[in-house]
């Protein structure tokens, strides 16, 4: 374990990713707390995450008191906004003073990892066999892997039963993206709503465009392909045609949602995040896993955080940290957690008892299991850069300023 004791020098490309690879796409966000030095005291173990929303008397803060007991230690836990926590680690890496447990958006992992930031799982004794792979494949980095996920939510389309009926559309034969355009004409017959989504210039509007990205078989190192073309051209057309409205530009998943729980749209594309608004909406809903464009589910983006071990100069520390990842990780306590979080457990006994608790869950665990990571396929610090011309590229093409061949060419010629 002396390998990686001393203290790492943080790498440019991880500096430079931190811009655009640290916006919250998926989750809750509040007010972040204050860093303090880590307590000198080794009975006292550090734990960072990104859930400001959780005050001390929550579930979760007790979740994390009670797997410090069972390890003999007391838990100094801060919270963070997830963007802000990512720089806080960096420079707490800096300073040789980072957290022993910390959690963190998913694709932040492998930038922090390329840092130098992190141990693997192989370095810290954290056992992963039970996580689904495609999952797991966001804390990867090169052929090593860096944390476990604490849970994990992805997009679906949520759809208004009532708008359908009246249109004549039947849910069961939305099966491709033929059908659900078929589906959109439809509804903007019956003098209703289409579609909306969150196309914003930000993470969040690649993050809302990848499972049609994925979906038409395009790759994200391929971003002027016929096939991605395809893809941002279903969403020009939906603008152009009236089955989308003009608001998607500037809207975030928030004020999407927004659009949709008003009554008058078919489908929103959106998160298990928003389940809890969902049952508060006052019309009967349900859900679907964004297909793909000949039919299948379509991958789509997992959100959600890894529990990752960062490098201390006491390597003597590890022992019991390792005990902590263990216990806020284990079956018991991921389905409580993830029934907190409005999450999908990372592993499938988990799930299981989710869905035999809860069968609205059905289509999300369905649909996290089709999901992949952003920074998957090795892509690391690239996928910020990629991200941030997918987004531009979007918004090029739904204003109307570039053709979709020409704002993905304009992309692709970018990232190159």
């Amino acid at each position: 374990m002396n390998s990686f004791s001393r203290q790492r020098r943080l790498t440019a490309a991880a500096l430079t990713a931190l811009a655009v690879a640290t916006t919250a796409t998926a989750c809750g966000s509040g007010s972040g707390g204050t860093t303090s030095p880590k307590a000198a005291d080794s009975g006292t173990y550090t734990i960072w995450d990104p859930y400001p929303q959780f005050a001390k008397d929550s579930d979760w803060a007790k979740l994390l008191d009670g797997c410090g007991s069972k390890a003999g230690v007391k838990i100094k836990r801060t919270a963070f906004d997830t963007s802000d926590l990512t720089n806080k680690a960096l420079l707490a890496a800096q300073q040789d003073n980072s957290p022993d447990v910390l959690i963190l958006d998913n694709p932040v992992v492998s930038t922090l990892a390329e840092a130098g930031v992190l141990t693997t799982t192989d370095e810290n004794k954290v056992d992963t066999s039970k996580v689904d792979p495609n999952l797991l494949a966001a804390g990867q980095s090169g052929d090593k892997t860096y944390g476990t996920p604490i849970g994990a939510n992805t997009l679906a389309l949520y759809y208004n039963k009532d708008v359908l009926k009246a249109a004549g559309v039947d849910i069961a034969s939305v099966k491709d993206w033929k059908s659900l355009t078929a589906a959109l004409e439809k509804v903007k017959k019956a003098g209703k709503k289409g579609i909306t989504f969150s196309a914003i210039g930000t993470e969040e509007g690649s993050f809302q465009f990848l499972p049609w990205l994925w979906g038409s078989g395009a790759k994200l190192t391929e971003l002027d392909s016929p096939q991605a073309v395809s893809a941002l051209s279903l969403w020009s057309d939906w603008m152009k045609k009236g089955y989308a409205p003009n608001s998607v530009i500037n809207n975030t998943q928030t004020t999407s949602w927004q659009e949709f729980a008003g009554g008058d749209y078919a489908f929103a594309e959106n998160g298990t995040w928003q389940l809890a608004n969902a049952k508060k909406a006052g019309f009967d809903y349900g859900v679907l896993p964004i297909p793909g464009a000949s039919g299948g589910n379509a991958a789509a983006p997992t959100g959600g955080e890894f529990v990752t071990v960062p490098v201390q100069g006491d390597t003597g520390r590890y022992a019991t940290t390792q005990k902590l990842v263990s216990c806020l990780t284990s079956t018991e306590n991921l389905y409580a957690t993830d029934t907190t979080l409005s999450y999908v457990a990372p592993t499938g006994e988990v799930q299981e008892k989710q869905v035999a608790a809860n069968a609205e869950l059905k289509p999300w665990v369905e649909a996290v299991k089709a999901a992949k990571g952003r920074t998957s396929d090795d892509l690391g610090t690239e996928y910020p850069k990629i991200s941030e011309q997918m987004w531009k590229a979007v918004q090029s093409a739904l204003s109307g300023s570039k053709s979709p061949k020409d704002a993905l060419s304009a992309a692709q010629d970018a990232v190159k």
